[in-house]
């Protein structure tokens, strides 16, 4: 019996020292180097998101804020990594294709809705009705009408099955009652280069993209996805002004911990990082882009993740969207 309460005690005591530790880990966070990491290559709108709000984010946590890239599988690599990471320090700038779109598109080594706790939320970039200057329309309804005339004779681009590009042009195509043909290609990148050209006749691709391009006058912007109007495009009418409300998709961000981050590290981040979207040089580093900086509670965050992961899963089932 003496044995036995000695071993008890014992084991009472390390579980108290135990806790204890994690504890005190947890008020000091972060204690070393904390990784960022990013579902895309360098230089893409999630990378942009990702560098601009790391680099101010350093200072404040005083350490280290280093952004990985690491591309791949539907931006969901990086979250795989997170999802699975047991030290302390890692995070993932979260988009909208790897936690609303691709866990319903493919089969994943982690629970999306279980594994991942969403902290921060970023902000947004809306997808531009973007068509090419070989395109004879200057606004909405001239493109649905000559759709109407001519169906599955347009073509829509996008970087690729399942992305934001293919399932806002699948919401318009049934809000407008049309039919076009959707032309996926490996990016951004070689779908503008077809779109300029007029290989191909439109695209809903994100405002980063393409807002050079606009500029350029080598596209012409129809509208916008987002609520209102882009304050880098204030001329364009949003798809709502166009009479389409219901096409409304836009890219979001926003910072993912894995679900074992203890509450006070999950808090901290949330406030830091709402502290960093608050900045000038931040905000004006990424509206330049044409981003909506968009502060939300935690809790808000949580209830906004759940609803877009629903809300895409009933898209890419109506359309029957499957990944080739």
């Amino acid at each position: 019996m003496h044995r036995r309460n000695l071993l008890s005690a014992a084991l009472c005591g390390t579980f108290l020292l135990s806790w204890q530790v994690q504890a005190q880990e947890s008020s000091n966070w972060p204690t070393r180097q904390v990784r960022m990491l990013v579902g895309s290559a360098p230089g893409g709108g999630t990378d942009a998101m990702a560098r601009a709000v790391a680099d101010r984010l350093a200072p404040l946590l005083k350490q280290p804020v280093v952004v990985e890239n690491r591309p791949g599988v539907s931006n969901t690599m990086a979250v795989d990594i997170t999802a699975k990471s047991t030290d302390g320090h890692t995070m993932v700038m979260g988009v909208v294709t790897a936690h609303a779109i691709a866990p319903h598109l493919l089969k994943l080594g982690y629970d999306n809705n279980k594994d991942l706790i969403p902290v921060a939320f970023v902000g947004s970039v809306p997808n531009v009705l973007v068509v090419g200057n070989s395109v004879p329309a200057n606004a909405v309804a001239e493109l649905v009408s000559m759709a109407k005339k001519n169906p599955k004779h347009i073509n829509f681009a996008s970087s690729g099955t399942g992305s934001t590009q293919h399932i806002a042009a699948e919401v318009f195509k049934d809000a407008a009652g049309i039919e076009i043909t959707h032309v996926p290609y490996k990016g951004s990148a070689a779908a503008l280069v077809d779109l300029v050209s007029g290989q191909v006749q439109m695209s809903f691709d994100t405002m980063p993209s393409v807002i050079g391009q606009i500029k350029a006058g080598k596209l012409r912007a129809l509208a916008v996805t987002s609520p209102q109007r882009n304050a880098q495009l204030p001329q364009v009418p949003t798809m709502a002004e166009a009479g389409l409300a219901s096409v409304e998709i836009s890219a979001w961000y926003g910072i993912y911990m894995p679900a074992s981050t203890p509450k006070s590290v999950q808090q901290k981040v949330h406030d830091e990082v709402n502290k960093v979207i608050a900045m000038p040089e931040t905000k004006n580093r990424l509206e330049a882009v044409g981003a909506e900086l968009r502060p939300m509670a935690q809790t808000d965050f949580a209830t906004f993740h759940l609803a877009e992961y629903k809300r895409f899963g009933d898209i890419i089932r109506k359309n029957n969207i499957k990944l080739d």
